[in-house]
């Protein structure tokens, strides 16, 4: 059965039917390791009261190799039709006219939220001295910002247009083979966006919300971002906030409300090595998330294991998915790490309210880590740690479910 909307909640069966894409390259290796644990979980969570039934929908290459379009327009229903999907990784070429699919189904379903968990799991190996300290939630604007996908080719006609348009009419100064980019940025999905950064942050009991910006220099797109996400915050939220310059300048009390403050984004890196327990949810544009968000992964031993979700709060809709590439040189290989869709898995279950086996899945990949059962990424940096398979890997995670 579909999940349905009612009052603005998602109303999910017990048979519950989730679609999802294999995804390219490393996709079907990665996809086939994570759905044995998500089945191992529902089972043990639920004792056969509550199931999934998995529907597959075609996008990518292996759309291409049956006939369709990289994204079919039928997978964008059936999206919508069933609420909520999740997705393996998709090949996007560098430097051709191919538009990112991934971008393309934020854009159309109107994920407007790429939110992204970032906390370090006990055993996991990391670049830095404390990556224990780091446990945040970014929230990244999705669906503007430069991966609008408005941008001319250097010498194209288009291009030639706008450059003249702009020397002409605005006085700018520039070359007549200059390539364009534009870099829309809305009060509506700006204000969108850090609401839904609020009232994460409130229903979880989190301590900060930060806006992250480089609004010294850009002043009306991402300074803009930063004043709208303040207004948000003091108009909707004025009993659950309080600001950092209200606390700085008059003494206000933070104790039982949520801190809200802004940073710089290029200063944000620095305060994410240094100082990273001071920082708990963060709402940011679209580049600055994306960069943000692979940099915090980093800390915590890297993408392999970085979870995210693509959600529009509004409508409901929700695509998760693995937040690295298809590594297509490992494709078939039964090789890499599952860990980043198997924990997008975990998003997906505590989204639809079945949190209980997002609590599983967790546990029990930390559990694997724990006794050194990894793959490849992890095996190569923890001393004494015995090598497995993906699909191996997943086995491990799935039997640590079974007798937890």
């Amino acid at each position: 059965m579909k999940i349905s909307m009612q009052s603005g909640q998602l109303v999910v069966p017990d048979s519950v039917d989730i679609p999802f894409i294999e995804g390219d390259g490393t996709g079907p290796d990665i996809w086939s390791a994570s759905r044995v644990v998500f089945d191992a979980a529902v089972k043990k969570a639920f004792g056969g009261r509550k199931k999934v039934n998995w529907v597959e929908l075609l996008a990518g290459e292996k759309a291409v190799a049956n006939g369709k379009e990289l994204l079919p327009s039928e997978t964008l229903e059936q999206i919508k039709s069933h609420f909520v999907a999740i997705k393996g990784p998709l090949t996007t070429p560098v430097g051709t006219g191919f538009r990112s699919i991934n971008v393309t189904l934020r854009q159309e379903l109107d994920l407007y939220a790429c939110v992204r968990p970032v906390k370090w799991f006990k055993g996991v190996p990391a670049p830095v001295k404390s990556p224990q300290d780091v446990n945040i939630v970014i929230f990244r604007e999705n669906t503007e910002d430069v991966y609008a996908g408005l941008e001319w080719q250097s010498g194209s006609e288009k291009a030639q247009k706008l450059v003249s348009f702009l020397n002409g009419e605005l006085g700018c100064k520039l070359a007549s083979d200059a390539a364009i980019g534009i870099k829309p940025m809305t009060k509506r999905n700006s204000q969108r966006l850090v609401r839904a950064a609020l009232k994460y942050a409130v229903a979880n009991k989190r301590r900060s919300v930060t806006l992250v910006h480089k609004g010294n220099i850009m002043k009306y797109t991402e300074g803009a971002f930063k004043d709208w996400g303040y207004s948000v915050a003091t108009s909707e939220f004025g009993g659950e906030i309080v600001t950092e310059s209200a606390v700085v300048a008059s003494g206000a009390s933070s104790a039982g409300k949520i801190l809200i403050n802004d940073r710089i984004a290029d200063n944000m890196f620095q305060q994410m090595l240094l100082r990273p327990s001071e920082y708990d949810v963060i709402a940011t544009p679209n580049l600055n998330g994306d960069y943000l968000s692979d940099a915090a992964a980093a800390q915590v031993g890297g993408l392999g294991i970085a979870p995210g979700g693509n959600i529009n709060y509004e409508t409901g809709f929700a695509v998760f998915e693995a937040t690295h590439g298809s590594a297509p040189k490992y494709a078939g290989q039964d090789k890499v790490n599952p860990g980043s869709v198997i924990l997008s898995g975990a998003m997906l279950f505590e989204y639809l309210g079945w949190s209980s086996v997002a609590k599983l899945i967790e546990s029990a990949m930390e559990e694997a880590i724990v006794s050194k059962k990894v793959t490849y990424d992890f095996h190569r940096q923890i001393e004494g740690a015995t090598l497995l398979k993906c699909s191996e890997f997943a086995g491990e995670i799935a039997n640590n479910v079974e007798k937890s």
